[in-house]
């Protein structure tokens, strides 16, 4: 089978088109033939940690839809033929195996590229939104980098959770794309000075949730931005700035919540834990129409390369998918 590799070095990336055995599902293991499969720019970011020593080779992509074709030992609820999708390791590729617990069918009426922009964006939403961020109807979302595909998943999350949401973007072409989406307030700024707008907005409330999809250039400003008892999500550092100050004061006077989102550490039971909650409360949005993931474009799988280059020059709004060849 066809798999795409990428080796990963102190300052750049090379991708590799390879001939790969097929894998063999394990106990509790799903193989799928691969349908499509999403970009996640946190797999292609230097010092994120994702690939191991820099120099190694790895199999790579971190969400996909496809076909099972055999079931592993120990598996119960899915069957050759279903249509699935999850979080799985090596999805740039022909087959991947996806583990039982992380699989979800996909809802009728959802395409291949639909269901492989969902598992990983969402989940991570819903980790911040739901599980971690106990956001309420009326709270007040603000979202950096709200045109990434985690910032579009919490905005389009956030709105049928029945909040009002801010985002931040420095392009105001993206913001008026999002504008259908529900995005109640668009901020065009990359800089750290957007927290006088966001109390102006909410009345001097400031954001009860924020989801920080930047990095340390925005934390401090972050933390000025939120309301009482508010709470702050890092998901990523696209900004390559890892450190910030924080503000103790504020922190303490004002009860602020300060936590990070992310499954490098995670063990596989711990990945898979939220996801019969995420099927019973989201998917049901999905499959009604509520929430309808948002794909920037989709490219054939050989043109990879040229997706993550979009990725990185930060062209994208919502999510860029690759289609897998037909089986032959």
């Amino acid at each position: 089978m066809q798999s795409y590799w990428m080796q990963m070095t102190d300052s750049a990336t090379t991708l590799e088109l390879r001939d790969s055995p097929l894998p063999s599902a394990g106990a509790r293991q799903l193989l799928v033939r691969m349908h499509a499969a999403a970009l996640n720019r946190g797999e292609f970011l230097l010092g994120h940690g994702l690939h191991g020593k820099p120099g190694s080779w790895k199999a790579i992509g971190g969400e996909g839809a496809g076909e099972v074709v055999v079931v592993g030992a120990e598996v119960t609820g899915f069957h050759p033929g279903d249509r699935v999708m999850g979080r799985c390791a090596g999805a740039f590729s022909e087959y991947a195996l996806m583990e039982a617990a992380e699989a979800m069918a996909v809802p009728a009426g959802l395409s291949w590229e639909q269901a492989a922009s969902i598992p990983l964006t969402f989940l991570v939403s819903f980790d911040m939104l739901v599980l971690q961020g106990r956001l309420e109807p009326g709270e007040w979302l603000l979202v950096n980098g709200v045109s990434s595909g985690v910032g579009v998943a919490s905005l389009q999350l956030g709105k049928a959770l029945g909040a009002r949401v801010i985002g931040t973007s420095g392009s105001a072409e993206k913001l008026a794309a999002l504008a259908p989406l529900g995005l109640d307030v668009a901020l065009c700024t990359r800089k750290p000075d957007f927290a006088l707008a966001v109390m102006a907005a909410t009345g001097q409330h400031g954001a009860d949730l924020v989801v920080n999809t930047v990095g340390g250039s925005v934390f401090a400003e972050n933390i000025r931005a939120l309301a009482f008892e508010g709470r702050l999500a890092t998901v990523g550092y696209v900004d390559g700035v890892v450190h910030a100050e924080i503000d103790l004061e504020a922190l303490h006077a004002r009860r602020l919540t300060v936590f990070g989102v992310s499954n490098k550490l995670r063990t596989k039971e711990q990945r898979a834990a939220a996801v019969p909650r995420f099927v019973a409360e989201v998917l049901p949005l999905i499959a009604a129409g509520r929430i309808q993931p948002c794909i920037d474009q989709v490219m054939d799988f050989a043109r990879l390369p040229e997706a993550k280059a979009r990725m990185e020059d930060g062209a994208h709004v919502g999510k860029i998918v690759v289609r897998m060849p037909v089986a032959s």
